[in-house]
């Protein structure tokens, strides 16, 4: 290999050759000589997250006399390059690394030292861009700032609109009466907006909790350092970098109240993995109920029709499928599956370190995105164009045998069964069959049965014994 192709980067252990057009230095090229074990770098989310931090801290240690004014701005201008994306492709560390993630940490180091030493000042990767910081509590800040941004920029406005997506539908469907399904078996009518309302609380109920976990993610590990006593940091360091963060990205970042927890466990990580598993669970609830209500055209339920996006078959000419439901649904085993590896991650606090921050990180983002990206998909390309099948909703709750519930107060269960029963064996409409085996006349019936009636609960008009 020419030796233009490269240069000499020197590290405690010694010097190292790194590609001549890399912004890294020894640190980082010794991870990449490590780890080639997946293939996947650390998310985008986080290495900005990673980069607000240092440029938070090169702001901190401005104002504390701790850093000389020109070596300060020129860490804050790279950093602030690095944040934009600008520099993505020099931050190649694998996410399977170093537990602590001090590979990326250093990464981060290196590359903001060579941009600030492009500018022409004289910074060095761990003595100024890494000052008064360590990686270990450096990259449990990162996890935190990633996760609180991506809720605030993608999941919960995507979430929002999910709501309000299921909430418009709600009005335009409020008339329309359908035969409930308990078990998959007919059950007793309510109408299409009424399921719709239970997606709808099902999505704000998930906003909620999300948002209950913002509290302890808005609590970060920076001015911990090593071990948590803030060995070679300012004792108002930490406060001062939150307050950077706070003007760099507009969310009200404090000190952990407790720096030993805040490197030792992930367990806010772990709590917003779950919640983030709940809104997984109903998203496919919803996406089952959909598929399940668009099923046939001919053959299955068909009380809607879902958008036409793609044809269904490369054998089956005309054939059309769920495809978005499908991919929620796909998502939402992704996310389960990300919240059980976070859970064991969230394990491996060893005394005063996690040592699986990185997959931590990793897994987080990857699951508030894929939430993010698919509740909008299923928004505009499901919920909010499916087209009501509405004669042929009305003629399977004309024809459920299940509204004889509604007389129980009158005939009693074991009549009401009876009828019933002929009725789903005769294949007649409940009223017909009820007339034949009561002495109630057709309009007393047909009060009684009206299936709008039902869907409001309560005991139905001279339901009471007579």
């Amino acid at each position: 290999m020419a030796n233009a192709e490269f240069r000499i980067e020197h590290d405690s252990m010694g010097e190292l050759q790194v590609p001549a057009s890399a912004l890294w230095g020894a640190q980082t090229q010794r991870a990449i000589i490590n780890f080639p074990i997946s293939g996947r770098p650390m998310p985008r989310a986080f290495i900005r997250a990673l980069a607000l931090i240092k440029q938070a801290a090169a702001l901190a240690n401005r104002q504390l006399g701790l850093l000389p004014a020109a070596g300060a701005a020129a860490i804050q201008a790279a950093a602030a390059e690095v944040a934009a994306g600008l520099h993505d492709r020099h931050f190649p560390i694998d996410v399977f690394q170093t537990g602590s993630g001090t590979s990326s940490n250093m990464n981060a180091n290196e590359v903001i030292a060579h941009l600030a030493a492009r500018a022409g000042a004289v910074v060095h990767p761990n003595d100024h861009v890494n000052m008064s910081q360590s990686s270990n509590d450096v990259i449990p800040s990162a996890i935190h700032v990633a996760a609180m941004l991506l809720l605030h920029e993608e999941l919960l406005p995507a979430l929002d609109h999910l709501a309000q997506t299921i909430a418009a539908r709600e009005s335009d469907t409020a008339d329309v009466v359908k035969t409930g399904r308990t078990h998959l078996m007919d059950a007793m009518p309510l109408t299409l907006a009424q399921e719709l309302s239970g997606w709808r609380t099902q999505i704000e109920a998930g906003i909620a909790r999300l948002r209950a976990c913002e509290p302890r993610l808005l609590q970060l590990a920076q001015g911990g350092t090593a071990v948590g006593t803030g060995i070679n940091a300012d004792a108002r360091f930490g406060v001062a970098v939150c307050d950077g963060l706070r003007q760099l990205t507009g969310l009200p970042f404090v000190p952990s109240g407790n720096y030993f927890e805040a490197l030792a466990t992930q367990d806010s990580a772990v709590e917003l993995s779950g919640q983030l598993k709940v809104v997984a669970v109903s998203l496919m609830k919803i996406a089952n109920d959909l598929r399940w209500m668009n099923s046939g055209p001919l053959a299955g339920l068909a009380e809607i029709s879902l958008p036409v996006l793609q044809p269904g078959s490369s054998i089956m000419p005309g054939k059309v499928n769920p495809v978005i439901p499908e991919a929620t649904a796909m998502v939402a085993a992704e996310v389960i599956g990300n919240d059980v590896t976070i859970t064991l991650a969230g394990q491996s606090g060893n005394f005063q370190l996690n040592v699986m921050l990185p997959l931590i990180a990793a897994k987080l983002i990857d699951s508030i995105r894929l939430l993010a990206n698919v509740s909008r998909a299923l928004a505009d390309g499901a919920i909010r164009d499916f087209r009501v099948n509405r004669a042929h909703i009305a003629e399977a709750v004309q024809r459920n045998p299940i509204l004889v519930t509604a007389l129980n107060a009158l005939l009693g269960y074991e009549q009401g069964a009876a009828i019933a029963k002929r009725a789903y064996a005769e294949s007649r409409p409940i009223i017909e069959v009820a007339a034949e085996m009561t002495g109630l006349s057709r309009e007393q019936l047909a009060q009684r049965l009206d299936p709008a009636l039902l869907t409001r609960g309560g005991i139905p008009p001279g339901g009471g014994a007579s």
